[in-house]
């Protein structure tokens, strides 16, 4: 076998054990079989390569591992994984399985990261939407949601599926207290401010990160022409909607309150442009005279906002468990067609020269890191996770499923 004698699949060298016994591993199993083909150091010096029962034990006990954990598959190997090593008289480690972390709405299965990788349904093995530490990574989790993540879920022996808002909790929470706020707006809506002197631009206040003291504060551009989002103006306002419409007043986050006096639509009837009014005296977000406001909105200086692309990724399959298949589909079917969605947003300039990784919350949209992709004349975000489970709301409206 060794000299290369023989065609593959014709010779295997077993161990002899016990052919009647209970545990099929034990039934002298397969240690070597022949194969042509080159090895990515050796190169073509060995067409013998080693079955994983035989070299697990051995690597295990050439490297010093004192507890090699497998996963619940693996628990009748065992009995081969110490026959091997009590056989050789070597160093003994112990063999340890728990159950496999299983998440809903994605696959766990490098078998299956491969199919979907080579079949051209993602983007390498660091897509955001894998489950992989580098896709991970890429979209902007931390070591320590992750951490916090395999904490809270512990370690067991009975096979389940744990919820992905499980994960989703733990980043959120860690980066509610990591990530600094900037303003963004996804859908823009123009707002001419009237009343406000033309070609003045102010830069106001704003804090970097309420959760964190020491974050400091930052400069945000304020001029006459802003971007708000489409979804914060309705034309005839719904019950209990207090965002901005006609004649009601809103606050501008960091900035001043603002009055709604005039609706301008294109030749479609589509609402283009807000005229609206500011009142100077309440910069900051405050009124000297003590009235309120029921909505605060973020917003974005028009002439002074970065055009940026944002990566709106979501959960890989739309369904919770991707096997859950009709006769004559496969998991290929459940993919989610809107797993990504790539679109243009307006991000206040604080952001401009961040490095990849970089991590920011949206305010009132979500949190967002930096691409490997991103330029200095094109930032590239990849959202890590909506500020809230927005896939809770959609099961408790189907009734729970």
């Amino acid at each position: 076998m060794r000299a290369g004698e023989f065609p593959d699949g014709t010779r295997t060298l077993r161990a002899k054990i016990d052919m009647a016994s209970g545990n099929l591993n034990l039934r002298d199993p397969v240690m070597y079989r022949i194969l042509h083909t080159e090895h990515h150091r050796q190169g073509n010096k060995w067409c013998i390569y080693p079955m994983y029962d035989w070299a697990h034990g051995l690597e295990d006990s050439i490297e010093g591992i004192t507890h090699s954990l497998c996963s619940l598959e693996y628990e009748n190997h065992r009995p081969l994984y110490d026959w091997f090593l009590d056989q050789l008289g070597i160093y003994h480690p112990r063999q340890i399985e728990f159950a496999r972390l299983n998440l809903t709405y994605t696959v766990m299965s490098k078998r299956r990261f491969i199919e979907l990788v080579s079949g051209g349904y993602l983007n390498g093995y660091d897509d955001p939407r894998l489950p992989t530490l580098a896709g991970l990574r890429r979209r902007g989790y931390t070591p320590e949601a992750i951490y916090d993540f395999c904490q809270s879920i512990g370690v067991t022996k009975l096979i389940s599926t744990i919820d992905v808002a499980i994960l989703e909790d733990c980043v959120r929470n860690d980066l509610n207290k990591r990530a600094q706020r900037v303003m963004a707006v996804m859908k823009p809506l123009k707002v001419v401010l009237t009343n406000y002197p033309e070609g003045q631009t102010e830069e106001l206040d704003a804090v970097n990160n309420p959760e964190d003291a020491g974050a400091g504060m930052r400069k945000v551009p304020f001029s006459r022409e802003l971007y708000i989002e489409q979804d914060d103006f309705q034309e005839v306002p719904a019950p209990k909607y207090y965002r901005l419409s006609p004649g009601r007043e809103v606050r501008l986050r960091n900035a001043y309150f603002i009055k709604c006096d005039e609706v301008i639509k294109d030749e479609n009837g589509e609402i283009v442009e807000l005229r609206c009014s500011y009142d100077p005296a309440t910069r900051g977000g405050d009124s000297p005279d003590g009235r309120k406001v029921k909505a605060t909105l973020h917003w974005v200086s028009a002439q002074h906002a970065v055009t940026a692309e944002a990566r709106l990724y979501d959960h890989l399959f739309s369904k919770p468990n991707p096997d859950e298949v009709d006769e004559g589909q496969t998991y290929f079917d459940n993919l989610n067609p809107k797993s990504l969605e790539v679109a243009t947003c307006y991000v206040e300039p604080s952001v401009v020269g961040a490095a990849p990784g970089t991590r920011y919350q949206f305010e009132r949209i979500g949190y967002f890191c930096v691409d490997r992709d991103a330029t200095s004349e094109k930032p590239v975000f990849n959202r890590t996770v909506t500020l809230r489970d927005s896939w809770a709301k959609i099961a408790k409206a189907q009734g729970g499923k």
